[in-house]
């Protein structure tokens, strides 16, 4: 069983935010995310669309967010 619950992605944008990530644009429903140190990260998911364990551990890797930020 994954640490990762299910989460909408206006969830897990709003923990990108909080931990620091900030949209650098946006082009429809893709926002390009950057972060001092981190390279760029496009985060492509609609505010309602439900993310998934394996996914949320995906964007996890490449962004440092831990399941406690959700």
């Amino acid at each position: 069983m994954s640490e990762w619950p299910s989460t909408r992605a206006r969830q897990v944008l709003a923990a990108l935010l909080r931990t620091g990530w900030r949209v650098k644009r946006t082009s429809g429903s893709h926002r390009t995310l950057s972060r001092e140190q981190w390279p760029d990260f496009v985060f492509a998911f609609h505010d309602g669309e439900e993310i998934g364990p394996r996914m949320l551990a995906r964007i996890g890797k490449r962004t440092g967010l831990q399941p406690a930020d959700l």
